[in-house]
């Protein structure tokens, strides 16, 4: 069982991790002109924080996680008005046969060890003219994960490596903003919001 299916049950306690969520919702919101007409993809949904964040304004989430039971906890909380659709697997292996007008995702991309094969495969899986939004950590020194680093890949990013990166597997109105700053003891860790488009 991974670390993400023995702490699936307990992972909306505690203010952080909604307070997260309602940041990154919000920031999307202000920078992505959403609408009932558009289906998304959330990878890395967990327990689906953001996805019931963002789901009143479009038509359709797909969540997206490997973790069962995280997923299990995410459609414990649906209602008749609030449906998701869930998908257990990765779909950088598993790519999915759908595609949808956006991705969103938050505090997940530097559980990816493939970096640009990740970035490809969202393309893949956007329509023409679909976009991305990905909220992750900007540059960490590894000490952000309380629990350990076992799974994670990046402490954070380097956002002119990501815009490269992006730019390689063909994405175009790249842009960056912070999205909010989690206080911790030790030091300040700002989380972006990286937003980027498939062309029409």
């Amino acid at each position: 069982m991974s670390r993400f299916d023995t702490a699936a049950a307990d992972w909306d306690k505690g203010d952080l991790r909604q307070h997260i969520a309602r940041n990154v919702a919000e920031t999307i919101l202000k920078h992505i002109p959403l609408n009932d007409s558009m289906d998304l993809l959330d990878f890395g949904a967990g327990t689906g924080l953001l996805t019931y964040n963002i789901l009143p304004h479009v038509r359709s989430v797909t969540a997206v996680d490997t973790s069962p039971k995280m997923l299990e906890m995410l459609q414990s909380k649906s209602t008749p008005e609030h449906q998701v659709k869930t998908a257990c697997c990765d779909i950088t292996q598993m790519p999915l046969s759908e595609t949808f007008d956006g991705i969103i995702s938050s505090m997940a991309m530097h559980h990816v060890e493939d970096t640009s094969a990740f970035l490809q495969t969202l393309y893949d899986h956007l329509n023409p003219g679909g976009f991305i939004a990905i909220a992750d950590l900007d540059k960490e020194d590894g000490n952000f994960h309380s629990h350990g680093n076992d799974g994670v890949f990046h402490f954070g990013f380097e956002r002119e490596t990501l815009t490269k990166l992006a730019e390689q597997e063909g994405f175009t109105a790249i842009s960056f903003c912070t999205a909010l700053t989690i206080e911790k003891p030790d030091r300040p860790y700002p989380v972006f919001l990286f937003t980027a488009m498939t062309k029409s």
